[in-house]
């Protein structure tokens, strides 16, 4: 084993200072992470990169290199000498060792490579096939350009808008006509576009193109779609479905770079089946009534559809925001990219590595692969660097950072957490702005503050520093070691009932804003009839009878605040009360009405209850198919009891006289008909 790589959790990492320029301290980090000596490299991409070359051959088990700008390099080297194991890359250069705060980065240089070492788990993935066909939309010149170009190797429609003035080049290879998009569906590989008053092209146009006045409707099918009309995108978030290109027809440089993409757009193509989603514990709706909708309605790009009373996620459209995963108060809809176990592991082990390693006070920053990483680089090149006691955690997109993640985070010891986003596309963080407001409000309840979760939407990196750098009162919290295992209910409350027992201000019960995801319910015992409805609207088991005896029993910790069974009732005797109990109360089976079994008046047999049977008297009496005494009297029977009368009373509803004898052939031959046998 050479002296410049340890092994962490059973995975040999290689650590490089990069010429001295991100200096790391040796001694704490081998003792920290494997108790051993380190020398790190100086050069490992460059005259020391035999030091790699020479040990790959014979590693044992996964290999990490502490550096990512030359991972072409290793990635390279690793092919020429056949080596087929796992290679992986940390980047600890931009994340702490080019900081002013160098000095004190050790336990975060840690930190970042004991999170390195832990395995991603597996994402299961969805294929496109793309057979090159395009479809080019515009409205100038620019698109038939566009269409001479892609049509030497690509299979072209070219659609332009009526009133369109163009010049077709003397020869060309595409097809092109004249008409309106008004909508498109589908995803890379299978697209629809819906057009209006298409006409083809007249072939012997002089001069300006020419298009056939007959014209009709239809719909075009394509692989790809390339929108130059400079109009309003046919899609929501354009910028995110695979395959549909709207760059400004007026920008040379967008232009290119788009026929550059699309020129390499054929073949199959894998993505990450981003979301899973259980219909079954889903909240959405019951018995055709509305009840939570935070999924549909933060969705940025519309891949989820009703159908029904489930839900249905398109995984082709899903961009993987994760903002319906992170509202989703059942856990109905997951992340898997990576999902809630995976992410908390990593929390846990950068936080117990960097205090560990004599790290204070650790702050999270969340930020995503493009953006954040590329925010990371411009203020660690150019600037200051990252704060040493500032921890990046670096997720696929912020929005998927929720209630669960936030509150582990904070139980597990860091003192902040700020999460990085665009501001270019601040209207897709509503999600993360309200699960940001939620943690926020209930530990201001606990006494921690109203600010431990904030949200940078700077694109100026000196503006991102800044904030990193500002001095926080932030409390020192107590770490939690429970084990991020679990659904996602479990975990948030693992996390509060760690945060509620270190807490400054200890309280039983906090009350939460309107929508919240947690609380309980309060019923009307006088009005309620006790028929069951919320029982079976409940999508989380919160509430449930007594198969024993008539009782409506509710668990408090299961509620989701949905108000399905509000709805639901009948008697409208429900209302929410949102509102975070951290007794074990929550956790109990409690009973919200109770009333003796009613007893059948013929032979004493217990069934409904009391008032339901009242109830039902009282608004049929009078009604023109009770009016008789013992008609009504039937509703206060059991079933068998209630057959029973109906079949003995002198007066039934489908009596109908004796019946006659049934003549035969034999009747009619003989002439035998009598007065109990009339002819017809």
């Amino acid at each position: 084993m050479t002296k410049s790589a340890i092994v962490i959790n059973g995975v040999t990492t290689f650590v490089c200072d990069c010429e001295g320029t991100a200096p790391i301290n040796a001694g704490v980090l081998g003792k920290t992470l494997d108790d051993q000596a380190i020398e790190p490299a100086t050069m490992l991409c460059g005259r020391q990169l035999n030091m790699l070359e020479e040990f790959l051959p014979t590693a044992e088990g996964p290999v990490t290199v502490a550096c990512t700008q030359m991972s072409h390099v290793f990635e390279e080297m690793a092919e020429e000498i056949g080596y087929e194991g796992e290679l992986g890359f940390a980047n600890i250069r931009e994340k702490a060792g080019w900081s002013k705060e160098v000095a004190q980065a050790t336990p975060k240089v840690a930190a970042l490579l004991s999170e390195a070492s832990l395995s991603p788990p597996d994402v299961r993935e969805v294929v496109m096939e793309s057979d090159g066909s395009v479809l080019i939309l515009g409205s100038n010149q620019p698109a038939v350009m566009a269409a001479q170009r892609l049509s030497s190797q690509m299979d072209v429609t070219l659609v332009v808008e009526r009133g369109t003035e163009i010049t077709l080049p003397a020869q060309f290879n595409f097809t092109i006509f004249n008409g309106k998009p008004v909508d498109l569906s589908g995803h890379l590989g299978a697209f629809t576009v819906t057009l209006w008053r298409l006409g083809a092209f007249i072939p012997s146009s002089r001069g300006e193109a020419q298009f056939e006045e007959n014209r009709s409707d239809g719909n075009a099918e394509c692989a790809l779609v390339l929108d130059l009309r400079g109009d309003d995108p046919l899609v929501n978030a354009p910028e995110k479905r695979d395959g549909y290109f709207n760059p400004d027809p007026g920008s040379i440089a967008a232009v290119e770079q788009a026929l550059f993409e699309l020129a390499n757009l054929v073949g199959e193509f894998e993505k990450p089946r981003y979301v899973s989603y259980q219909a079954k514990i889903c909240a959405h709706s019951r018995s055709g009534i509305t009840g939570c909708t935070r999924c549909l309605d933060l969705c940025p790009t519309g891949a989820i559809a009703e159908i029904g009373e489930s839900l249905e996620f398109d995984p082709y459209i899903c961009a993987g925001c994760g903002s319906c995963a992170a509202a989703c108060p059942t856990g109905a809809v997951t992340y898997n990219l990576p999902g809630y176990e995976h992410s908390l592991t990593r929390l846990k082990a950068l936080s117990s590595v960097y205090h560990d390693a004599g790290g204070e006070k650790p702050v999270l920053f969340v930020h995503d692969l493009k953006y954040g990483e590329e925010m990371i680089s411009a203020i660690s090149r150019f600037g200051d660097g990252l704060p040493a006691r500032v921890i990046p955690f670096a997720v696929n997109e912020v929005s998927q950072f929720g209630q669960v993640e936030a509150l582990a985070a904070l139980a597990y010891g860091f003192v902040h957490v700020f999460a990085l986003v665009n501001p270019a596309h601040s209207e897709e963080h509503q999600g993360l702005q309200d699960s940001a407001a939620l943690v926020n409000h209930v530990l201001d309840g606990l006494g921690y503050g109203d600010d431990n979760i904030s949200i940078i939407d700077a694109s100026d990196p000196d503006a991102v520093t800044q904030q990193l750098y500002t001095e926080r009162n932030d409390p020192v919290l107590t770490r939690s070691s429970f084990t991020p295992s679990g659904d996602k209910r479990s975990l948030i409350r693992n996390a509060l009932n760690h945060l509620h027992k270190h807490a400054h201000a200890p309280c039983d019960i906090l009350p939460l804003p309107a929508g919240a995801p947690f609380g309980t319910i309060d019923i009307n015992t006088e009005g309620c009839t006790m028929c069951l409805s919320c029982v079976n609207a409940c999508p989380a088991n919160a509430l449930l009878e007594n198969t024993e005896k008539p009782e409506l029993r509710f668990r408090e910790s299961a509620c989701v605040q949905c108000g399905l069974c509000k709805a639901t009732c009948p008697e409208k005797v429900i209302s929410l009360d949102p509102r975070m109990n951290f007794t074990n109360e929550a956790l109990n089976l409690v009973v919200l009405n109770e009333e003796e079994p009613f007893e059948c008046v013929r032979c004493g047999k217990a069934f409904g209850v009391k008032s339901m049977i009242d109830n039902m008297t009282a608004k049929l009496e009078g009604h023109s198919m009770f009016a008789d005494p013992t008609t009504l009297e039937r509703i206060k029977m059991c079933d068998n009891c209630r057959v029973v009368a109906m079949t003995n009373e002198d007066t039934q509803p489908l009596f109908a006289g004796n019946r006659p004898k049934t003549r035969t052939t034999d009747d009619y031959l003989s002439g035998r008909i009598t007065d109990e046998d009339p002819e017809d």
